[in-house]
């Protein structure tokens, strides 16, 4: 007759939501979460600047630079009116922002899968992520880059961030034609920043899940009881 544990073998997948009640289960969900919405608020991500160009006799004309991910910002031209000829003069946004941009997307998109993968483990597949030591210490290997990750990519995307602000800012865009051109409405850039709060916020849970994968480890071993005292004659 076949022992229990080999009848779980057997059975392949079983679904069993208790890991969902542990830490190492329920920061992974949460990870799984907040993954999503670190790559989703600066994927797709597109905005408009704003400014006015205003011609002695002329009426105003306004100019909306369009720009987005991945933040190639030389890649999108604008046109600014000429006052003195009917021409027209085509510029661009100055700055690329696309490497930090993009490896910020890529880690999360990275961290969304691997979360999707540990999960099925976690809940499908319990007792083989159990039955040896090699699961736990691979868990806490890879959650360990992924901190690390997490922390390179969320500061080299906040300091994008700034500089993609500092590029689309109206104030600064209106130094090519100051006597023409006056600022207008900034660009919209909450979810940006969402996304740099989701970053480091991704950072602190995939730091401190770290801890409870650890302690599935054989590394972590429960302290020596101390002897009691002396016994009497």
């Amino acid at each position: 007759m076949d022992s229990p544990q080999q009848q779980k073998k057997a059975a392949g997948f079983s679904l069993d939501l208790g890991p969902l009640k542990e830490p190492i289960g329920f920061i992974r969900l949460l990870e799984w979460f907040f993954a999503i919405f670190a790559f989703a608020t600066t994927g797709g991500f597109s905005g408009t600047t704003h400014f006015k160009v205003k011609c002695p006799g002329s009426d105003i004309h306004d100019v909306k630079p369009v720009f987005g991910y991945p933040f190639r910002l030389p890649a999108n031209p604008f046109v600014i009116p000429s006052c003195n000829t009917t021409a027209k003069n085509q510029t661009f946004l100055q700055g690329d922002f696309s490497s930090s941009a993009e490896f910020f997307v890529c880690v999360g998109v990275f961290a969304f899968l691997y979360c999707t993968a540990t999960l099925v483990l976690y809940l499908g597949f319990q007792y083989m992520y159990r039955q040896t030591t090699r699961g736990p210490i691979v868990d806490l290997v890879v959650t360990g880059a992924f901190t690390f990750l997490w922390l390179v990519s969320s500061s080299a995307w906040g300091k994008g961030l700034t500089d993609v602000k500092w590029a689309t800012n109206p104030e600064n865009l209106v130094t090519q034609c100051k006597d023409i051109c006056e600022p207008g409405e900034s660009p919209s850039l909450g979810r940006l920043n969402a996304s740099v709060i989701f970053g480091f916020l991704n950072l602190i849970l995939w730091a401190g899940n770290c801890w409870f994968i650890y302690k599935e480890t054989p590394f972590h071993k429960d302290p020596i009881p101390v002897e009691g005292g002396p016994t009497g004659p």
